[in-house]
């Protein structure tokens, strides 16, 4: 029972954890940027690559931003009294093919599949809830901007942006009636900013990167639903830590 209360209140903890995270990688990449100023430099050719490659791990957290419908004011729904959006933990695994551009920009692609959970809870004025949970794999497509700062020893700092268009994979949203689910559009595209610190080792280059995610695509899907009545307007949100490596 304990392992269990712990796992259904880390959704709640999970931006928390992220934030955490971040700071420390942060903390961390400062004071390695001060004690490898004047280190010798491992690989000192490597960003003169035209192209090079590697992988990435994510873990992100990711939730809904909602806009009400018309009808939400109506008589029709006046027992609900809210839908409220959470946060929910989940992670991505991909590629990366970089294009440099020149000293300070690269161009990169990075294809990955991304597990996401998105849960919308709805509160009635009875104090009854109902929730719909929303889970979805994606084949994504990033294609971001990187600009890098001076390298200092070992370590060099950047920034990221871009586009993501992605399309689900999972077909289980395929399944459902007209009242027993949300319907939830199949395809996505999203707006990308992020930061990252390079670090640079004998045998290859490890690049921590924190990076937000804007949904640009209304995911509301066409179906009618009791569920999806009182919504205008469904965006994703999605705060990501990457791993990658070169």
């Amino acid at each position: 029972m304990r392992a269990t209360y712990i796992w259904n209140k880390y959704p709640v903890y999970g931006r928390k954890i992220i934030l955490l995270t971040v700071l420390l990688l942060l903390t961390v990449a400062s004071a390695q940027a001060q004690l490898f100023k004047w280190a010798r430099q491992h690989n000192p050719n490597y960003d003169d690559r035209k192209f090079s490659y590697g992988f990435s791990i994510g873990l992100h957290t990711s939730s809904y931003q909602l806009n009400y419908s018309d009808q939400f004011v109506t008589n029709k729904f006046d027992t609900v009294h809210s839908v409220q959006p959470q946060f929910i933990p989940g992670f991505s695994l991909g590629f990366l093919v970089n294009y440099r551009l020149n000293e300070f920009f690269d161009l990169r692609l990075m294809p990955k599949a991304g597990f996401y959970s998105h849960k919308l809870t709805y509160y009635y004025t009875n104090r009854t809830t109902q929730t719909q949970l929303i889970e979805t794999t994606l084949l994504e497509f990033p294609l971001l901007v990187k600009f890098k700062s001076m390298r200092r020893g070992n370590v060099r700092m950047y920034m990221i942006g871009g586009f993501t268009p992605g399309i689900e994979l999972s077909g289980k949203n395929d399944i459902g009636n007209s009242s027993g689910t949300i319907p939830i559009m199949k395809r996505n595209i999203t707006v990308d900013a992020g930061i990252g610190f390079d670090f640079y080792f004998p045998l290859f280059k490890f690049s921590p990167e924190l990076r937000f995610s804007r949904g640009l695509v209304n995911m509301l899907g066409d179906d009618q639903s009791i569920y999806k009545d009182p919504l205008n307007r469904l965006n994703t949100n999605t705060i990501g830590v990457y791993l990658i490596f070169q």
